[in-house]
């Protein structure tokens, strides 16, 4: 039994390790991922280019499917490969959970699953395996649903979900940060801010709540604020995640100028859009 599907990766509106509450919002480069179903009473896992990447997490996604899904299968094998580089802040994690758990239940023909309902299959997956800190709900549900979510991770509930017409330019440092290794302590001192973050999203003021989440958890993690200024005040942008990645959004001219900008630094800077449909099954490549 074989199944695929891909999920998009995410950028950071709102991060959620201050107060609870998060928003993200899906951006157009993919995750995919290839599952093979057998007998074997084992899974194992393989990321595309990266031998020695940790797969515990989509492995535990395949496994929780199956054990909520009969006795169709007790093993098999995923194979992920991504547009987007691991722990770069930009949800690569989240975007393979969906993708592998859509790919488990492609395999074994569940039509009909809830998509809010796989998503958190896949945010239990992260918690089992310790890769996140707060579950990333929030960008879980981005990148399942597509476009912008607000979500309260302690719930695991959303609260909202808009579809705004973004294009969006990232920066991503050579650097690699783990979510897991962020200072929580230092997160939640900036929790004031994080809260009229909080109710700027809320009333769909993205733009100005990616700017404040973004200094504000500059300030908290040690990451420069120099990429978000360069960009002010035409673009917004924020630290993506716990970093090292920045996004932008605006409109394209001023993304452009700004690529200009973050091109001169160390890292890859490139331009996409907001992805509003989500995650896909079925539509990957080998």
């Amino acid at each position: 039994m074989r199944g695929r599907a891909s999920a998009p990766a995410a950028g950071t509106v709102l991060n959620a390790l201050a107060n609870g509450y998060g928003s993200a919002f899906a951006i157009d480069a993919d995750t995919e991922a290839t599952v093979h179903l057998d007998d074997s009473g084992e899974v194992t896992g393989e990321v595309a280019g990266e031998p020695d990447a940790d797969t515990r997490l989509v492995e535990r996604c395949v496994e929780r499917v199956l054990e909520g899904h009969g006795d169709a299968a007790t093993g098999g094998s995923v194979h992920t490969q991504s547009e987007v580089p691991m722990a770069s802040g930009l949800k690569s994690s989240s975007a393979a959970a969906n993708a592998t758990v859509l790919a488990t239940l492609d395999a074994l023909g569940v039509d009909g699953v809830d998509r809010l309902d796989a998503c958190r299959i896949g945010v239990e997956a992260a918690r089992d395996v310790g890769v996140t800190i707060t579950g990333a709900f929030d960008d879980a549900s981005a990148s399942m649903l597509g476009g912008v979510t607000v979500t309260d991770n302690r719930a695991d509930e959303l609260l909202h979900r808009d579809q705004p017409d973004w294009d969006v330019l990232v920066y991503t440092p050579d650097e690699r940060a783990f979510s897991a290794d962020a200072d929580v302590a230092r997160c939640e001192r900036v929790a004031p801010m994080a809260d009229v973050v909080y109710e700027l999203a809320t009333d769909g003021d993205y733009e100005r709540a990616m700017t404040l989440n973004g200094l504000a958890f500059c300030a908290a993690l040690g990451y420069p604020t120099e990429p978000i200024v360069e960009g002010l005040p035409d673009a917004a942008v924020s630290l993506s995640g716990t970093g090292p990645s920045y996004t932008a959004v605006g409109d394209r001219a001023t993304l452009e100028s700004l690529a200009e900008r973050w091109r001169q630094r160390e890292g890859d800077t490139w331009l996409t859009r907001i992805q509003t449909s989500g995650a896909t099954t079925g539509a990957t490549t080998e």
